[in-house]
């Protein structure tokens, strides 16, 4: 479908055109997450809409046509991105000649802040007359170490739809125009019941209702396999020293990790079984406490009120790099932890990421009812902040109404 020029505005005669732009394991969820909500309010309005992205490939069954899979080439680190720098180039003007070719009424960017900011500004020097939604900004409000990142921000998003009530502060006290529409991880977890779910969840995944169960998450990266799953395995090990009994789940955040996942169980002597990646809601649900990496899946675990530990390691120079030259500083880094700037959830980052510290602490939630109790209440705060159910619908409107509202100014 070639852009019409003489037709540039959205009209009834044709869909909505909606371009969403991310990429990580993340993103894709929370684009399948908005692509449904985009679908749903388009069709309360009375129109059709055609969704095109760079994403993964929940976005793709949530029914977006994929341009290209930016899931697999995501990393955190300049060292740790360098693999994937050309295959990062490809998909960028992958990206520049879709949109050449057809001209979206709107577009979404998604977190994932150095490509969005370079597709960003592209469309602004090109077609800036194609509103951006910035939907899930960077968390510069947290960690905002490179002078300027927040102005590039601002500087593409036409509006921006925050997820956190300090992000929609943050940036709007920067001059953005911001809406906060609440994080979309709610309606996910709208009927969720822990209770019935682990008693479900346990049979379908061969467990008994008695069994110990750590569900571990350490990888949707794959630099994560070489310097988090080594520290998150070896305190399973520690763990399984002193709970012979205990068992093992590792859910799939990548098809392609199942076979290192599987080597790993074994090399580390684990009881335990990988999990394929649309049961992971199974392997959280059925355990009785989850070690994670930090991200997105710490709020997931949270609404489904599993105890966690939360960690993360990075490469050494990339670390050194962040600490000492960029003087990257941040009082949390789990996503829990960050809604009310309050420690929920242990966190082990870097050089405090050692087997000894999170088997402990992993080993003491396990034991101390009083503790796992603490944890939940935290969650049921913490839920109270993050908005109402409803947020994908919300953010949709939004969307949709900016693309309105700028081919309103262009007639």
């Amino acid at each position: 479908m070639q852009y019409d020029e003489a037709n540039p505005n959205p009209s009834p005669n044709r869909p909505l055109r909606v371009f969403i732009h991310t990429g990580e394991v993340s993103g894709d969820l929370q684009g399948s997450l908005l692509i449904e909500g985009l679908e749903r309010e388009a069709a309360r309005q009375g129109r059709a809409v055609e969704i095109t992205a760079m994403g993964g490939d929940r976005m793709a069954a949530a029914g977006a046509k994929l341009i290209g899979d930016t899931v697999s080439v995501s990393s955190i680190g300049l060292l740790e991105a360098l693999p994937h720098a050309l295959a990062a180039i490809k998909l960028n003007q992958r990206a520049q000649q879709h949109l050449k070719t057809v001209l979206p009424d709107v577009v979404v960017l998604i977190d994932y802040m150095g490509p969005n900011v370079a597709i960003g500004n592209f469309i602004r020097r090109q077609f800036p007359q194609v509103p951006i939604a910035y939907y899930i900004a960077p968390h510069l409000w947290v960690w905002a170490t490179i002078p300027g990142d927040t102005a590039k921000i601002l500087a593409i998003a036409d509006r921006i739809l925050a997820i956190f009530p300090e992000e929609a502060r943050y940036y709007q006290d920067k001059g953005g125009r911001v809406s906060w529409v609440g994080h979309p991880l709610l309606d996910k977890y709208a009927d969720y019941s822990p209770e019935a779910a682990k008693q479900a969840a346990r049979p379908r995944l061969g467990l008994e209702h008695p069994d110990r169960v750590f569900t571990l998450l350490p990888a949707s990266r794959r630099q994560e396999l070489t310097y988090v799953l080594p520290i998150m395995f070896t305190a399973a090990q520690q763990l399984q020293t002193q709970i012979p009994e205990l068992k093992f789940l590792v859910p799939l955040a990548r098809d392609t990790f199942r076979a290192p996942l599987e080597t790993a169980l074994q090399d580390y002597g684990l009881n335990g079984q990988v999990v394929a990646k649309d049961e992971q809601m199974l392997a959280i649900s059925a355990a009785d406490l989850a070690i994670s990496k930090s991200g997105t899946t710490n709020l997931e675990i949270a609404l489904m009120d599993v105890p966690q530990v939360v960690m993360y390691r990075l490469n050494r120079i990339t670390a050194w790099i962040a600490e000492f030259v960029l003087k990257f500083s941040a009082a949390y880094i789990s996503p829990v932890n960050l809604v009310n700037m309050e420690p929920i959830v242990p966190e082990f980052v870097q050089w405090k990421a050692n087997p000894e510290a999170i088997s402990q602490v992993a080993l003491n939630l396990l034991n101390s009812p009083d503790q796992r109790q603490k944890m939940v209440e935290g969650y049921k705060t913490m839920r109270q902040h993050l908005g109402t159910v409803g947020v994908c619908d919300r953010a949709a409107r939004e969307i949709l109404d900016l693309a309105m509202e700028k081919a309103a100014r262009r007639v």
